[in-house]
């Protein structure tokens, strides 16, 4: 058995620190006590607790690559409201999201090539090593896209035109500025995300 990394073991120490001092947390309700849920990007430098103003309990957070209104991220926003609750929804970009450096050909044709991490330039994607990949990138969607505010605004259009998004519920367009940490607002999606009562 291999041992483990540095950073299984920072984790493992972190969690041990942070349950010992979890205090009343168990007491949270399942729903959460905000009743909104916000999807975001993956980016490491988004925090959406500090961003929002979000404590334990307090709202959904829901992350994949492009904070993109993907089948998942849709199926989840579902849920928050079906169930738990939820009653209006951010869809949250943000400046220099890497989603913007490559384009479906490029990481499928990437991957064709090696299953290894890649590297850039600062203008193109490449393969340190050719050691084979697999032609299965070829079918998937990316999501990728170019301008930011307009994938904003088509998250909310997606979402807002979905057959199992209540026409009640508000959505809300925005982009994160990484270098400022401001949220600016993306009206015309949130035109776009307006409820219909």
């Amino acid at each position: 058995m291999s041992t483990p990394s540095a950073t299984f073991q920072e984790v493992v120490s972190a969690n041990g620190k942070y349950a010992a001092a979890f205090g009343d947390k168990e007491k949270l309700a399942l729903p959460p006590a905000r009743r909104f849920a916000i999807l975001t990007c993956m980016d490491a430098r988004l925090d959406p607790a500090k961003y929002a103003g979000l404590a334990e309990g307090d709202a959904h957070v829901i992350r994949n690559a492009g904070g993109r209104a993907s089948d998942d991220a849709i199926r989840s926003l579902v849920i928050s409201h079906k169930l738990l609750g939820t009653n209006e929804w951010f869809v949250i970009h943000h400046s220099d999201c890497g989603m913007q450096l490559f384009t479906n050909e490029v990481i499928s044709d990437l991957l064709a090539d090696d299953l290894g991490t890649a590297q850039f330039d600062g203008k193109k994607w490449s393969n340190p090593k050719h050691e084979g990949g697999s032609v299965a990138g070829k079918f998937v969607h990316w999501h990728t896209f170019e301008d930011n505010a307009r994938s904003v605004l088509e998250d909310v259009q997606r979402i807002r035109s979905h057959p199992l998004v209540p026409k009640q519920i508000p959505i809300y367009g925005f982009i994160y500025d990484v270098k400022t940490g401001r949220l600016n607002e993306v009206v015309e999606a949130t035109a776009a995300g307006r409820p219909a009562v």
